[in-house]
């Protein structure tokens, strides 16, 4: 059996939405599939009902994928560990693992896209931090544009796995990829988080244009600058300014400002239309990550010197108090510039 058939043994931590799809995914490919779902009572329901009716209803998860809230159980015999939590819960679960993996553990796929608000730093860092530098050429974060609702439906995906290491990345593109799942690798680790994470702060601009009421045109020129500005902060912390005009970059921002299963962009909608911070956050079912993102992409533009006008218009409007059409107005009257200034500081 050469690699491209293997099948493995995979973790999958993590039963919300993404997890659930990923899972159903994997299972569909062949391989032995287990699910970790932090929460005792929510295991047990998943593992009773077999499908998550808030989070994604009608997407029914194999009898055979095991359900659990056992973490040591779950990935007992796992040669791939998929992590499919909200950022902020990256570090906690990589401290119970490293507590539980021997030096010679499995391969770790981050599918999380945020970034620590204490620290900073990208969720491959983190993990890490935690699990030791044995595993550097171990972790890898996929991402692109992938939402849980047309993943678990089947419909046409193609996203980036990145990591450090040439021959791990091919394993698990081999392991992941199927007739409606590309998976292509990409050597840019420091890119494609970023990519994945910045661009949901623009996805919560997009809302607030969606919800003010704006047409294409300024859809257009947000997605554009924005793109600009994810950029530029890439490119001054290291990353290849190719990766964000690829899948991580454009292509997940494209589909995150424009649609309407993105859970940040519904969240800017609701600030558009006039609702308050704390009454919008009630109302989300799921994490919207870019309010957390917000807060790190404006300190990590001052720490590196790097213009971010939208991102801190979002900042000034979710934590500041700013009316967004103020907003708006402030980010039309700013210094007129060439477009030349596209990349530059």
């Amino acid at each position: 059996m050469n690699d491209k058939e293997r099948l493995y043994s995979i973790a999958v931590l993590g039963g919300g939405s993404w997890g659930i799809a990923f899972s159903v995914h994997l299972y569909s490919l062949g391989h032995k599939v287990s699910i970790w779902e932090f929460n005792r009572e929510d295991a047990i329901e998943l593992a009773l009902r077999r499908e998550h009716k808030t989070k994604l209803p009608g997407v029914m998860i194999p009898n055979e994928i095991e359900i659990s809230n056992n973490l040591s159980e779950v990935i007992k015999d796992a040669e791939i560990i998929v992590i499919a939590i909200p950022s902020h819960t990256v570090r906690s679960v990589s401290r119970k693992l490293s507590e539980l993996l021997s030096d010679n553990g499995p391969l770790i796929v981050n599918l999380s896209k945020g970034l620590e608000v204490e620290s900073l730093k990208r969720m491959s860092e983190v993990i890490i931090e935690e699990l030791d530098t044995g595993y550097k050429n171990k972790v890898m974060t996929l991402s692109g544009p992938s939402h849980a609702e047309e993943v678990s439906r089947r419909m046409p995906t193609t996203v980036a796995i990145a990591g450090q290491d040439l021959q791990n990345l091919s394993y698990v593109q081999n392991a992941f990829s199927s007739k409606y799942f590309r998976v292509y690798t990409n050597a840019d680790l420091i890119g494609v988080e970023l990519a994945g994470s910045l661009k949901n702060v623009i996805a919560i601009a997009a809302g607030i244009c969606d919800g003010l009421g704006l047409g294409d045109n300024t859809k257009g020129a947000l997605l554009t600058r924005g793109l600009a500005e994810m950029t530029r902060l890439g490119v001054a912390m290291g990353a290849a300014r190719e990766t964000f005009s690829g899948l991580a970059g454009i292509g997940d921002l494209v589909a995150t400002c424009l649609s309407g299963h993105s859970r940040n962009r519904l969240f800017g909608e609701k600030i558009g239309k006039g609702e308050n911070f704390d009454d919008a956050l009630s109302e989300m079912i799921m994490v919207a990550e870019g309010i957390k993102t917000t807060k790190v992409a404006v300190r990590l533009a001052d720490k590196y010197e790097v213009e971010m006008p939208i991102a801190k218009e979002v900042f000034n409007v979710l934590f500041g108090g700013k009316e967004p059409r103020v907003a708006v107005i402030d980010l039309m009257t700013r210094e007129p510039k060439s477009e030349a200034y596209l990349y530059g500081k």
